[in-house]
């Protein structure tokens, strides 16, 4: 996922700040994964960092705000291990080329589940709350975004006829988080689910 553009006037956070921020996040991402959102609280955070929650509030608006930057931190690597993996991809027939680059989007790995299960548990304390629901919202909608961006220059064949990227980006971004809450747990199963789903995505999208 390409950054947007910098501005080289623009003032730069200072060292220490950003090195605070990268503590903070840390160890909420700790935190999260073991106790989850709802049992984890702000002066959690502080104290596994080492911080005051003055440091917590000059970087985080809240507890949802730091979850949503672990969460836009962890989409961007997804979108760079996709773009590395079109590029190891090339070369291969349109169909098999689909078929792993599916595979791939729709994998979970056993260090992933800790993520999914936060990300649901998020997903549903921001359905109750229309304020929070819209920063969800706003969050799917930038990494959509970015997905169109790496399906546009990279992964053409992922967009079906008759649709644009922002279109297929938000349908494939929807079917992974709905097949991961299927397949967290693992077993044949699951292999079972993610092995038909790759099939018919695959298929559905070569043209």
């Amino acid at each position: 996922m390409n950054p947007p553009p910098t501005d080289p006037a623009a003032p730069r956070p200072p060292r220490r700040r950003i090195h605070t921020r990268a503590r903070l996040l840390a160890s909420a991402s700790e935190l999260f994964l073991t106790a989850g959102f709802a049992r984890t609280s702000i002066e959690d955070v502080c104290a596994a960092a080492g911080y005051t929650r003055g440091a917590f509030y000059s970087n985080f608006g809240s507890k949802e705000g730091l979850l949503l930057a672990l969460f836009d931190d962890r989409a961007a690597e997804r979108m760079a291990e996709l773009e590395r993996l079109a590029a190891g991809c090339e070369g291969l027939a349109p169909r098999e080329r689909a078929r792993l680059l599916v595979e791939a989007l729709l994998r979970v790995e056993p260090a992933e589940t800790g993520w999914i299960l936060l990300f649901l548990e998020f997903r549903l304390v921001a359905a109750r709350s229309a304020a929070l629901a819209e920063q969800v919202a706003a969050h799917d909608r930038t990494l959509a975004r970015a997905a169109a961006d790496v399906l546009e220059r990279a992964l053409p064949e992922l967009v079906p006829a008759g649709a644009d990227a922002r279109q297929a980006a938000a349908v494939i971004l929807a079917a992974r988080e709905g097949l991961l809450a299927r397949t967290a747990a693992g077993g044949a199963v699951a292999e079972e689910l993610m092995a038909a789903t790759a099939a018919v995505l695959s298929g559905l999208l070569v043209h």
